[in-house]
């Protein structure tokens, strides 16, 4: 009788998913509580429009350059580290071997059951280095152009997210009712946002996205009662 085959499914853009979560979750987030803290000082929807956008682009550039410096940090530590093993291998097999050994100890396996395993990697010098970085560092090698990618990533997150706080200001002169009608799209935006990056990252969808509103909620009461109470 003929088998169904198995088709396994893995979700494998982590990274992509992660530089959306955080320049969206900040684009939604920080504007909104710029707009609701300034809207407790002044009544001008203009006023808090420029002050709203062009945190936007400040915003966005510094998440941004962010993302850029930390996926180059990453990549210029990995080269490093694989330099140091592609060394190792060749000045210290034994070590290098018996760290093999050791991984593969971790997994239950026996000397005898590795040892054909670490022969064949010594007669494979960059499989073994490959072996090393990934098992014994846990190091994955970077996506090439990840760097431009994560920066342009985040910061285009950030935007998306920051203009929908502001929306309401475009629409409505009174900067109190555009605070209103910010605050329901805001939150709605949020908890949608949150139900999605939970079905991504395996969280409950209606946890996370009660908790990220919750989370852009209190910010932006927050920086409304601060507003309030300096003026």
């Amino acid at each position: 009788m003929p088998q169904t085959p198995h088709i396994e499914k893995h979700f494998t853009a982590g990274e992509m998913v992660r530089d959306i979560v955080i320049g969206m979750s900040d684009g939604l987030t920080v504007p909104f509580a710029l707009a609701a803290g300034l809207t407790g000082a002044i009544a001008s929807s203009h006023i808090i429009l420029t002050a709203g956008f062009a945190e936007i682009a400040a915003g966005s550039i510094a998440m941004g350059l962010g993302g850029y410096l930390a996926a180059r940090s990453d990549a210029e530590n990995y080269a490093a580290e694989r330099k140091r093993e592609e060394e190792e291998i060749v000045t210290l097999p034994e070590v290098e071997a018996q760290e093999v050994r050791d991984i593969f100890k971790s997994y239950g396996l026996t000397q005898t059951e590795s040892a054909s395993v670490v022969e064949a990697l010594r007669q494979r010098p960059q499989d073994w280095v490959d072996f090393m970085m990934r098992f014994e560092l846990g190091l994955e090698k970077p996506e090439p152009g990840r760097a431009l990618k994560s920066a342009l990533t985040i910061a285009l997150s950030y935007v998306v997210g920051g203009i929908i706080p502001l929306s309401a200001y475009l629409v409505f002169a009174d900067a109190h009712r555009a605070l209103n009608v910010s605050c329901a799209v805001t939150l709605l935006a949020l908890m949608v946002f949150g139900a999605i990056k939970g079905r991504f990252t395996g969280a409950p969808m209606v946890r996370s996205g009660l908790q990220t509103a919750l989370i852009g909620g209190l910010a932006a009461a927050a920086a409304f009662a601060i507003a309030r109470m300096i003026s």
